[in-house]
């Protein structure tokens, strides 16, 4: 009688357990959850990106570069036009005359490679569309700099165009033909200083549906 009775509550013990572990599960599954931060390397990259401005000595491989260029084609672009040139300098004395041109550029001459992004007028649309190589361009660009925080290395953006006198600097030490304008440098290095990104999230600049 003792056994059968043992017998019977650990049955009733284990349905219960099975009830409890099952209400557990559903609860999990269904409830609502607050909204969190992905958890993954892209986020990161985009969260902790800062901009770079002093250099190590250290060399940046032609693979990298190469690596680099590859992200920023990747752009997302009207048409798929793809109206950027990408030119690379890697010579000295042209990223300190690039440095000598550009007011907000000067870090440009102890960078390990500068890359310049520019807009070619033979691949840019027509009509109202005809200024859309600068959003391609700036894509562009954005996927230069956080594929290079990936990476480990750092870069800013130098602003050159529309600022005519940037743009002459720029067209005369790189020689570029007028079909080719400069949006901006890029220059990029090892970092030799580490800020800490700012925090830009500003809710109070949001709106759903209308402004």
């Amino acid at each position: 009688m003792y056994m059968k009775t043992a017998h019977f509550l650990n049955i009733l013990l284990s349905a219960a357990v099975l009830l409890l572990v099952g209400r557990l599960v559903w609860t999990e599954t269904s409830a609502p959850k607050e909204a969190a931060a992905p958890a993954n390397t892209t986020w990161n990259h985009i969260m902790s990106r800062t901009s770079i401005r002093a250099y190590s000595d250290r060399a940046v491989t032609q693979e990298q570069i190469d690596t680099l260029l590859r992200a920023a084609m990747a752009a997302p672009t009207a048409r798929n036009q793809q109206p950027w040139q990408l030119v690379v300098v890697t010579d000295k004395s042209q990223m300190k005359a690039l440095s000598e041109v550009m007011p907000s550029g000067k870090m440009a001459a102890q960078a390990q490679t500068v890359v310049v992004v520019c807009g070619d007028m033979s691949r840019a649309l027509s009509g109202e569309a005809s200024s859309y190589w600068i959003q391609d361009c700036s894509a562009a660009t954005e996927n230069l700099l956080l594929a290079a925080h990936s990476m480990g290395l750092g870069a800013v953006w130098c602003g050159v165009y529309p600022i005519s006198e940037r743009v002459a600097g720029g067209r005369r030490v790189l020689q570029l033909p007028d079909s080719i304008i400069p949006l901006n440098m890029v220059p990029i290095g090892w970092p030799a200083e580490h800020p800490q990104p700012k925090d830009k999230w500003m809710p109070e600049k949001v709106h759903y549906n209308r402004y």
